[in-house]
């Protein structure tokens, strides 16, 4: 029996604990046999989880029963508040798009495309692959496997200008995922308590790491039609606040899905250069491209001003925690200095796998399959909020990555909305994560990767009707 079967029957169990007294005896081994028609070894299974969770306990030779509760005083760890402090700055503990969603609910809240949207045959032989070789004792690099570190070279290269030296693999760092990068670039470019440029909105997880650096993030407002901040607002912020550096996704921004026009980043290029700052460029959703192909904003530039970002994470597997910065000069010797003293390497076994799967032909086939699969899953839902809910107003639709960027009615309780719909088995996730200050105004971003696409027609309809008994 697999492990649905077993978590099927811990279900059922733990609905028969729920309704027991304490201390009351399970039945035998045999009696759940044949009552979850389920094996001895799934049986046995079942129980060593719920005793695990503390909700049963065995006495060898007389049986398992329900455990009882004993009333405890808790600890008393008051005296941490006065040796922490103040925090240095306020972290959420779980962003909402790290949320999981219960079985069985519609999630269009998450950030990580499900299994049937990733390319699980080649993961699992290349983890395979990886974990009979070398890689699976041995200690990679600090900058990572050089072979790693050519192909994403390569892949920028690619995009580069011909007139521009392309980056090489020694400009490249790999890293244990994006967020561990961003953390590692915001304190290797911006001095504690000094200002950083960041879109507004922007990534959640980019102002988590912006607090976390001990940064200030600043926000420079961008337009809702998809154009991207104005060059001019971006002079002004740079002026103002002294800062050197600006983080950005110029293709497919987390949450709009906008997509920077080669003259808008040309022009913003123009203005990091005028004040000699860097920018961060987050090419999160370089794989996510739907309508149009990605234009990486360091494709543009060979001075050093560019500190590129791309993750394999959500395109390949959320175990795959594997990225990579590539930088030029001072700035990619400090920002590997950082990785090194954070975690000193990624794990070789990791970097291996993820290396052989971008090798295996099989990769751009599944690219190619994802880009309409894509497609579709945004048209339906696209639809659905149109045909159901035209009161959330769409002002773009994404050429490319996984959301869709929605405002709400002005005046909606949009934490409300939220809890309202999961309770109805519908997660979605408010905008206001998404902005490093007062949000502009109420949004949602609805991702289109959740699992049962046939189910946004109805997901949205649960959404309509708890807005619209906020105005009832």
């Amino acid at each position: 029996m697999n492990d649905d079967s077993t978590s099927r029957l811990v279900a059922g169990i733990r609905a028969w604990i729920r309704d027991a007294p304490a201390g009351a005896q399970l039945p035998s081994t045999r009696q759940l046999v044949a009552e979850y028609a389920a094996s001895p070894v799934t049986v046995q299974k079942a129980l060593r989880r719920l005793a695990a969770e503390g909700l049963l306990e065995t006495r060898p030779g007389v049986g398992t029963f329900v455990r009882t509760v004993r009333p405890s005083r808790g600890p008393d760890f008051g005296w941490q508040s006065a040796a922490l402090r103040t925090p240095r700055s306020v972290i959420p503990r779980i962003a909402g798009p790290l949320q999981t969603a219960p079985p069985g609910a519609q999630a269009l809240h998450a950030g990580y495309p499900g299994p049937d949207l990733l390319p699980e045959r080649l993961v699992r032989a290349a983890l395979g692959r990886a974990a009979r070789g070398a890689a699976a004792t041995s200690r990679p690099p600090s900058a990572g496997l050089q072979e790693l570190r050519a192909w994403f070279a390569a892949e920028l290269a690619t995009s580069t200008r011909q007139d521009l030296a392309p980056v090489t693999a020694n400009d490249v760092v790999i890293a244990p995922g994006s967020q561990s990068a961003l953390s590692s670039i915001f304190r290797a470019l911006v001095a504690p308590g000094q200002a950083l440029l960041v879109e507004s909105p922007t990534y959640w997880g980019a102002i988590q790491a912006a607090h976390q650096a001990g940064v200030e993030p600043v926000p420079v407002p961008v337009a809702s039609d998809g154009t991207g901040p104005d060059p001019e607002e971006l002079d002004r912020s740079f002026r103002e606040t002294g800062a050197r550096a600006f983080y950005a996704q110029p293709n497919y921004a987390n949450p709009t899905g906008a997509q920077w026009s080669l003259a808008r980043a040309e022009e913003i290029l123009d203005v990091v250069r005028a004040h000699g700052a860097f920018v961060v460029d987050d090419d999160w959703a370089h794989d996510f491209g739907i309508d149009t192909d990605p234009r990486p904003l360091a494709a543009l530039d060979d001075g050093g001003h560019v500190v590129y970002l791309r993750s394999l994470t959500k395109s390949m597997s959320p175990s795959i925690r594997v990225a990579a910065v590539i930088a030029r000069g001072p700035a990619r010797d400090r920002i590997l200095a950082d990785r090194a003293a954070e975690s000193m390497y990624v794990s070789g076994l990791l970097q291996q796998a993820a290396l052989d799967v971008v090798s295996d032909p099989g990769w751009r086939t599944h690219l190619r399959r994802l880009r309409e699969q894509l497609r579709d899953r945004r048209g339906l839902l696209v639809d659905s909020l149109r045909a159901h809910a035209p009161e959330l107003q769409l002002d773009l639709v994404p050429p490319g990555g996984l959301h869709l960027w929605c405002r709400l009615p002005d005046g909606t309780d949009v934490d409300r909305l939220v809890r309202d719909c999961a309770n109805e088995g519908v997660w979605i996730s408010s905008g206001d994560e998404w902005f490093p200050a007062e949000p502009s105004g109420p949004h949602l971003r609805l991702t289109f990767i959740g699992p049962d696409p046939a189910g946004y027609p109805d997901a949205v309809r649960t959404i309509a009707r708890m807005l619209a008994a906020q105005g009832s």
